[in-house]
């Protein structure tokens, strides 16, 4: 696929000239996660939002620039909370406008379910909406290690590419590879970081192909880490730095935080290093992709 190559030399050779830009205008953050605290380029996930649409201009049509504004729109949120750091009222307020775009998408009010469908009607357009805020918001969340939200994105996006077909497979596979264009830099030690720019982004990216290529269970089940995550933070009111935060042991392995959370219940139950940590994470998203995928198979 076209798009996919270009997408991914694009993405790889940009971002780490905007890294090196956002490290010129001081935007950048403590990696807290390594002993040494080494600072590192924040908001690099404004090279997705270039790379995206750049590989898609040789095969762009409208539904595909309907989808392409949704995902920039929540690239521009990302960027507001990098720079102005968002209530998180304000931020879900926000997503709920920006996501107002997908009714502009082809909608079919059918959910598919795992043996039969329901007829939504009127009400799919308002879970359309909830269901792209919700995407965007879960990848977001469940965040802050090297390679991690990226790295997830990359694996649901490829998983929804095999299983839809025409603009969603398109943009779900070009998604794929401009993320790992960029993963390239992100990985463990990360030479950038995606920010709110990019995970807001890339969530809203998985929760649009999922609606435009009619896999919504499919997407909410390869979700499924980032809302348990999302439920055991609410018990905390989504609080949890004046609780306490992961630390790091002098041999490289973590500490949980003093709070539930997905990444916490891992930690307690082994003890890992950082890149560890992701690998597990990147396990699990790509044990449901496979389980996914056989079922759509059978």
């Amino acid at each position: 696929m076209i798009t996919a190559i270009i997408g991914f030399l694009i993405s790889l050779v940009l971002t780490p000239y905007i890294a090196s830009l956002m490290r010129k205008a001081g935007i950048v953050g403590r990696d807290i996660h390594k002993l040494d605290r080494p600072e590192v380029p924040e908001m690099g996930g404004l090279s997705l939002l270039i790379s995206l649409p750049l590989s898609l201009v040789v095969v762009l049509n409208g539904d595909l620039a309907k989808a392409l504004l949704v995902f920039l729109a929540f690239g521009v949120i990302g960027v507001l909370d990098d720079i102005a750091n968002l209530k998180q009222s304000h931020k879900v307020i926000l997503s709920l406008l920006v996501s107002l775009g997908v009714l502009a998408l082809p909608l079919d009010t059918k959910v598919n379910l795992l043996l039969f469908s329901i007829e939504l009607g009127v009400l799919y357009y308002l879970f359309s909406i909830l269901f792209v805020t919700g995407a965007a918001n879960l990848v977001n969340l469940l965040a802050g290690f090297n390679g991690l939200e990226v790295g997830t994105s990359v694996i649901a996006l490829f998983f929804l590419g095999l299983t839809t077909s025409g603009d969603a497979q398109v943009l779900a596979f070009t998604g794929v590879a401009v993320g790992l264009g960029f993963l390239w830099w992100n990985k463990y030690p990360a030479k950038v970081f995606p920010g709110d720019t990019g995970t807001l982004s890339l969530g809203a990216l998985i929760g649009v192909v999922g609606i435009l290529g009619k896999v919504e269970l499919f997407t909410a089940i390869l979700l499924l880490p980032h809302f348990l995550d999302f439920l055991l933070k609410t018990r905390i009111r989504f609080k949890g730095r004046p609780l306490g935060k992961t630390e790091v042991f002098e041999d490289g392995t973590l500490k949980a935080p003093p709070y539930l959370s997905f990444l916490g219940i891992i930690m307690r139950m082994k003890k890992v290093k950082e890149y560890q940590l992701v690998a597990i994470v990147w396990g699990i998203e790509t044990f449901l992709g496979v389980i996914l995928l056989l079922h759509q198979l059978l």
